[in-house]
Parts: structure tokens; C-alpha cells; sequence
């Protein structure tokens, strides 16, 4: 599989931060294993949340902003999305697809009637679906071009993006929601 970073036609101006954050990842690891960046992410999670407060899920770092059990829960909803796109792309079917509303979805989602350990749960459910996914392709198959949002998406572009829109929210888990919390 060619996992070479996508061309900026390939994806909005706005994916350009999960690109971006993904090829830094990639970077950091000396290799182009994007497969392996997107199993280690799960345990990376896990292992960030370990030790923590139950209490923590309903932490918001900032007034108006999300609690952590509403991001957590946000990064498991945008995979499903982003995955469906992929597969909907990498399949070659070139009906637009819409957009989402993720400040609509946080409040449906009722994260804080569950537990932190769940929601991580079912994020690495996600992710295996997602992984299972990814390695039937082939470079024919992330290579189709479809429209999500009324933007051109590549299948290629979507690997990038689901590791980088992950890796951003493990790093606002750790910067805004774990140093706030230790710091009250």
C-alpha cells in the first residue's frame, strides 16, 4: 500500500491539520508506517488515561468547552464518519457526501451518562474496524477520489487524516484536559 502523504488537492484546506499533524507523527517515527501509527494510537490513549479520576470524564478544561468524556467520545463519532467516507470513496462511489455538525453531535451523544473506560472502549472498537478496513486496500482503492463536504477527499487522504485527527485530540487530552485537571 502507498501511504505517501496526500496531495493538497486530495483534501480541504481545513484536513490540512491532520496531514500536517500526521506527517510530523511519521516524521518523529523515521519511518512512512502510517498502519502502525494508526494501531499504536489506541494504547497511547489507554495508557495516557491510566491512573486518572474517574471524576476527570466530566472535566472541562474552560468554560463552554467540552468534557473530556464529550471530546473522547467526539474522536470515536468523527472515526466512524471519517471511515464511512473511506470506505464510501474507496469503494468508487461518487456521490457527494455531506458534511457533519460535531457541535450537534456532542450534546446526542450523552457521554456523561457513561463511564471514561467505555468510551475508550468503544474508540478502540472503532479503531480495529478502522485498521481492518485500511489493510484490504489496495493502491487502487486509496487511490479513488470522491467528494465529502463539498470538497475533493481522497481514500489516501482519509488514512492521513483519521491518524492526525486522533493525534490532535491525544494531544488536547494531554495539554488541556490532564494539566488543567493537575493543576486545580
Amino acid at each position: 500500500m502507498h501511504f505517501a502523504k496526500p496531495d493538497a488537492s486530495e483534501h480541504s484546506p481545513y484536513m490540512s491539520l491532520y496531514v500536517n499533524t500526521t506527517e510530523q507523527l511519521l516524521a518523529a517515527r523515521g519511518d512512512n508506517n502510517l498502519l502502525a501509527v494508526l494501531e499504536e494510537q489506541p494504547a497511547q490513549l489507554r495508557a495516557l488515561l491510566s491512573g486518572i479520576e474517574p471524576s476527570l470524564a466530566s472535566f472541562a478544561y474552560a468554560p463552554g468547552k467540552w468534557t473530556l468524556a464529550e471530546s473522547l467520545l467526539h474522536v470515536a463519532d468523527t472515526e466512524r464518519v471519517f471511515s464511512y467516507r473511506l470506505t464510501w470513496i474507496a469503494r468508487g462511489d461518487k456521490t457527494p457526501l455531506p458534511g457533519f455538525e460535531q457541535n450537534d453531535w456532542v450534546p446526542e451523544s450523552r457521554a456523561g451518562q457513561r463511564t471514561l473506560w467505555d468510551i475508550v472502549g468503544e474508540s478502540e472498537a472503532v479503531r480495529a474496524s478502522t485498521i481492518a478496513f485500511v489493510r484490504s486496500l489496495d493502491d487502487t482503492g486509496l487511490a479513488q477520489i470522491g467528494t465529502s463536504n463539498n470538497n475533493p477527499l481522497s481514500a489516501r487522504a482519509l488514512t492521513w487524516i483519521i491518524a492526525g485527527h486522533f493525534a490532535h485530540h491525544l494531544a488536547l487530552t494531554k495539554t488541556l484536559y490532564l494539566s488543567a485537571a493537575n493543576a486545580r
